[in-house]
């Protein structure tokens, strides 16, 4: 990894992979649906998909002809703390791509009559998630559990925050943080640092350097317990999660082995209890997320309403089992290599290694290269395992809430 800083603060990171055609370059910007009052929940994403409707130079159908063009791809998204533009070209064309993506995020048109359409595709997104279950309750489950916390927000807003947006506030909200101390431009793949860095600065070089987005709010009063919202669904979907820490604390290591261990594949804990041994369930999983001030951590399951309370028992029992016990030696070194080997195996791909390469910057942590996670990975302890699971796992601390037909109806 080589990384400078232009003079506006913006950071430019390369990580060279020669063997490789191809690069994978982006601009991510820290703001995102954390940084987002209540009222105007859903802008981040908003803006993301206007900036696609035309620049100053570029039609919308040129920006998506540009690189397609040259059989590359062109995408964005948002996230809780961030919104990002990447696109994937053959080596040879990574300034025409690098052309692209600044000319998006420094020169959108964001016009009110281009904003009348995409408000009408990003509500129709929305619905989309109203209709698939599997999703929608875990954006309910955030919400409810961290209880007015921004790391609870939609990420695409709701209906009623994102018909009431206009141009104006988007493009506020692009002067005041689409600016160089909130820039991140990366490049994986066969990348010259050098070269890339010119390309930076020649095309962000001087934009303002501004002010950074604010933190989220570390302090919250997540909600525990239980809460069924009715819908009238052929499954039950069920997410238990508790709040567990930020990206970067030490537990989060162990915790990445305790959610591998517990529910992240076909011999998994949970696979082999819900699905194997009781078939209760096609999907069942565990998943973790961390951001800069908080974390969460928990499981899914999705079951016939008349098998929901038993699977929801089954649950708890491997819960508790997970927390009295923690994972053994055998499970603790087999789910280390298993790691181990997703993370060798991701980074054959130039995406992979430009979200590692992005996410260190973002939550202002020192790059690590491979030998140095594999060492952080060989470090963590039974005891560091059994702490992350009392954590994350305590009933106490544990929030239910189960999407589908009440059990009168079942």
């Amino acid at each position: 990894m080589v990384e400078d800083r232009l003079d506006n603060g913006i950071q430019v990171l390369t990580e060279a992979m020669p063997s490789v055609r191809s690069v994978t370059t982006g601009v991510w910007v820290r703001h995102g649906a954390a940084h987002e009052p209540p009222a105007r929940m859903g802008e981040s994403h908003l803006l993301e998909h206007m900036v696609f409707k035309g620049t100053r130079s570029r039609t919308a159908h040129e920006i998506a002809l540009a690189l397609e063009s040259l059989g590359g791809s062109l995408d964005a998204f948002t996230s809780r703390e961030a919104t990002a533009f990447h696109a994937r070209v053959l080596d040879e064309h990574l300034s025409e791509a690098l052309d692209v993506v600044s000319d998006m995020v420094r020169f959108p048109l964001l016009l009110e009559d281009d904003l009348s359409l995409e408000r009408q595709v990003v509500l129709e997104e929305i619905a989309q998630v109203d209709d698939t279950p599997d999703d929608l309750v875990f954006e309910l489950h955030a919400e409810r559990m961290w209880q007015g916390n921004p790391y609870g927000q939609s990420i695409l807003g709701t209906r009623g925050t994102v018909e009431s947006l206009d141009a104006d506030d988007l493009r506020r909200l692009h002067t005041e943080r689409y600016v160089g101390r909130n820039i991140v431009v990366a490049a994986a793949g066969n990348v010259e640092h050098d070269r890339f860095a010119e390309l930076v600065e020649r095309h962000l070089g001087d934009l303002p350097a501004g002010e950074p987005a604010p933190i989220a709010p570390a302090e919250h009063d997540a909600r525990h317990g239980l809460e069924r919202v009715p819908r009238e669904t052929a499954q039950s979907h069920v997410v238990v999660g508790a709040p567990t820490v930020p990206h970067r604390h030490r537990l989060r290591t162990a915790l990445v082995l305790v959610s591998q261990a517990f529910g992240g594949g076909m011999s998994s804990r949970l696979f082999q209890r819900i699905r194997e041994e009781l078939g209760l369930a096609y999907t069942v999983f565990s998943f973790q997320s961390f951001y800069r001030s908080a974390g969460t951590a928990g499981v899914y399951v999705g079951t016939r309403p008349a098998w929901e309370e038993k699977a929801i028992d089954a649950l708890r029992e491997e819960c508790a089992r997970l927390r009295s016990g923690g994972l053994t030696e055998t499970e603790l070194a087999q789910t280390r290599q298993q790691v181990k080997g997703q993370i060798m195996l991701s980074l054959e791909s130039t995406s992979s290694r430009l979200y590692r390469l992005v996410g260190s910057a973002l939550y202002d942590e020192p790059w690590e290269g491979l030998d140095q996670v594999l060492a952080r990975l060989d470090a963590v302890t039974r005891d560091d395992v059994a702490e992350a699971a009392a954590l994350a796992f305590d009933p106490d601390r544990q929030f239910t809430l189960s999407l589908g037909p009440t059990p009168a109806a079942s």
